[in-house]
């Protein structure tokens, strides 16, 4: 069965997110269990923790239909050790709010290396910080998206998430979300079919679907290969529709989150009928 679903606003407390995910007909969902802007926020209150888990239950959101994502500001792999350290710490306060409401993995982007170190060192540092959170917290799967390779962002080839899936300790804790649109700009052919074929199949070869723990479903407003993060909503950008169809059908993206992050939230009711239209 294809979760399909949204990034929803989790505004006036995470217990808020599963509702909006069921008012737009979702089957999962992704939250900010924190303001995304914010290195630390304020600790969860134990109603906040009870009403999400009860709004789970009452709508039929498992662990595995809920892809958290984390603050904007984190950098695993910075070469300045204040930032570093602060990354570290803000990252393993996520990862505790996530065993506190009963979440199973946690989506965060690898890091960038600023053109101040090499991408080697960045990529090793970014594995060093995540076998520390993992080592200070448990039942939570530190979840690597891969990127556009905007700037100095890695992440934006399957073989350098492998890299760093190499160098963790604990591989029954880490996976991947893999974002369409961050795809397609780093260069990998969603379009055609035999495109579309030969890149799922690769990362098959270089990483594998069993670390894949869900995937952002977006359109892009920038061509390929472009190293341009910029999403656009189903059917509008140059991925075009027939990607997302042949995902929805696809045997290879089963019982994982599908969430779209598309622009235009108006249209996440309609987008999300529309992809569930293909298992019809």
């Amino acid at each position: 069965m294809k979760y399909i679903g949204a990034h929803v606003s989790a505004f006036g407390g995470v217990e808020n997110a599963p509702q909006n995910a069921h008012l737009i007909g979702a089957t999962a969902f992704a939250l900010f269990t924190k303001n995304q802007r914010q290195w630390f926020s304020s600790p969860l209150t134990a109603s906040s923790i009870e009403k999400f888990k009860a709004y789970c239950t009452e709508y039929g959101y498992t662990a595995k239909q809920i892809l958290p994502h984390d603050s904007y500001l984190i950098n695993l792999g910075s070469p300045d050790g204040e930032v570093l350290e602060k990354s570290r710490n803000s990252l393993l306060d996520e990862v505790h709010r996530c065993e506190q409401l009963g979440l199973d993995r946690l989506n965060f982007h690898p890091g960038s290396h600023l053109k101040k170190i090499s991408e080697e060192k960045c990529l090793d540092t970014i594995a060093t910080s995540i076998n520390w959170i993992l080592e200070r917290s448990e039942g939570v799967t530190a979840v690597l998206e891969n990127t556009a390779g905007q700037g100095s962002n890695l992440g934006y080839k399957f073989e350098q998430l492998r890299y760093i899936i190499d160098r963790i300790d604990d591989k029954s804790r880490v996976g991947v979300c893999i974002d369409t649109q961050h795809a397609f700009a780093s260069g990998y052919d969603l379009v055609t079919e035999e495109g579309f074929e030969n890149t799922w199949k690769h990362f098959d070869e270089v990483i594998g679907f069993n670390y894949l723990k869900g995937m952002h479903i977006n359109d892009s407003l920038k061509a390929k290969a472009s190293r341009v993060d910029r999403h656009a909503s189903i059917g509008e950008g140059l991925i075009g529709t027939k990607c997302f169809e042949r995902i929805v059908k696809s045997p290879w993206f089963e019982e994982i989150p599908l969430i779209l992050e598309t622009p235009n939230e108006s249209l996440w009711a309609s987008e999300i009928a529309c992809l569930n239209s293909y298992q019809n």
